[in-house]
């Protein structure tokens, strides 16, 4: 049975042998193995209430008293069937690990591994008998089982002789004989018949004097917390888990890089183009932007003799609006076409550095780049010296 995602309906194929569903799974389901009832033994248990803690170890205790393995060959749950403060009720369920080793083999071989392990009769219980006791008859492969279940929980199991009405006339009376000696009321509210036994319907009520409910598969069946999976199989699923999740960033990684590399060579690509056009663009220009040069050295060559603010007497003019007080003179000034130099002498070095930064700041004098070294002081008077020099920008 699969889930359908469209409508949340099921699909159910009826396979003969667990090697037709492999090719149907893919490594991201969620497989759900029922077994069998011929590959279980199943046992109930009276047992005193005790601390949570301590009541799986005390049913594994009893399993392997009930059981002639060894608790290294079985893999072992248990459901609790009913429980008040002095006395609990146990469904207890082993599987030896060999043998559900061979059963799975087909899944295990692909590497599926199933999240959990669990009998069908079990599911079956849960889904059509979640209350109260029930007889459960159905086929499994070739044979006919019998289940009794009390609150969806599988008490005693039986492997039918034959589907022949007068073999049940004597097996099912021996199996509700079993049912007394272990507790188990053998009156049955509930008689559950697989809808492919319809046949053995009227020999059924018969026999238990009441008459058999039809029911079909179940889609889905009902959750159940009994869980067969062996240790080693929960390791090896986490370690394929592991793997799938390394599997799938190796991939995301692998992915980003391709696409980081594609969106370099797309980068690559564009950055070469474009600079093959600017290349084409700049040869197309070369003849023009020659021309713009060599007019443009030519205007810079000429600027001190035709631009007003590289006349002597302009610059001049606005060093001597720059001076701080009467107390900064200018004693020498000299001018080239790359560089002015104005000496001065101020009373004070401050007043120095007062000059120099009102002439840098002076509006009408920004063509020039000023700079001034320290003043020197002089011994004689404590005036200072200083040189400004200037150069076009």
């Amino acid at each position: 049975m699969r889930s359908s995602a469209q409508n949340g309906a099921w699909n159910v194929r009826l396979l003969k042998t667990l090697d037709e569903a492999v090719p149907l799974l893919t490594s991201g389901d969620e497989l759900v193995l029922g077994l069998p009832v011929a590959a279980v033994l199943a046992q109930r248990f009276r047992l005193p209430t005790v601390d949570p803690s301590e009541f799986p170890e005390m049913v594994r205790i009893q399993i392997e008293k009930a059981l002639p393995f060894s608790a290294d060959e079985l893999t072992t749950d248990f459901e609790v069937i009913e429980q008040n403060e002095t006395e609990s009720v146990v469904s207890a369920v082993a599987v030896r690990n060999e043998q559900l080793a061979e059963l799975a083999a087909p899944l295990l071989d692909r590497g599926h591994i199933p999240r959990q392990v669990t009998v069908y009769a079990a599911q079956r219980a849960s889904t059509h008998a979640p209350k109260g006791r029930a007889l459960l008859i159905y086929p499994e492969g070739e044979t006919l089982v019998s289940a009794i279940t009390e609150n969806g929980k599988v008490s005693l199991t039986r492997t039918l002789e034959g589907v022949r009405p007068e073999q049940l006339q004597t097996d099912l009376p021996q199996l509700a004989l079993s049912a007394e000696l272990q507790g188990i009321t053998a009156s049955f509210p509930n008689v559950l018949l697989d809808e492919t036994c319809y046949e053995l319907r009227d020999t059924v009520q018969e026999i238990l004097d009441r008459r058999p409910e039809l029911v079909g598969s179940e889609t889905p069946p009902a959750s159940i917390k009994l869980n067969l999976l062996p240790e080693s199989w929960r390791q090896r699923r986490s370690q394929l888990a592991r793997r799938g999740e390394w599997r799938k960033q190796m991939v995301r990684a692998a992915a980003i890089y391709a696409g980081i590399l594609l969106l370099f060579l797309v980068y690559l690509a564009f950055t070469r183009f474009e600079i093959a056009r600017l290349d084409r663009s700049i040869k197309r220009e070369s003849p023009e932007m020659n021309f713009v040069r060599a007019t443009d050295a030519n205007w810079k060559s000429l600027a001190p003799a035709i631009d007003a603010r590289y006349y002597p007497v302009e610059i001049l003019l606005h060093l001597f609006e720059s001076l701080p007080s009467p107390d900064v003179r200018i004693t020498a000034y000299n001018q080239s076409a790359r560089q002015i130099s104005v000496d001065g002498e101020a009373n004070t070095a401050a007043l120095a550095y007062q000059f120099a930064d009102k002439v840098k700041k002076n509006p009408d004098l920004r063509v020039f780049q000023f700079a001034m070294a320290d003043p020197r002081i002089l011994s004689g008077n404590g005036h200072a010296q200083f040189r400004l020099e200037g150069r076009p920008k």
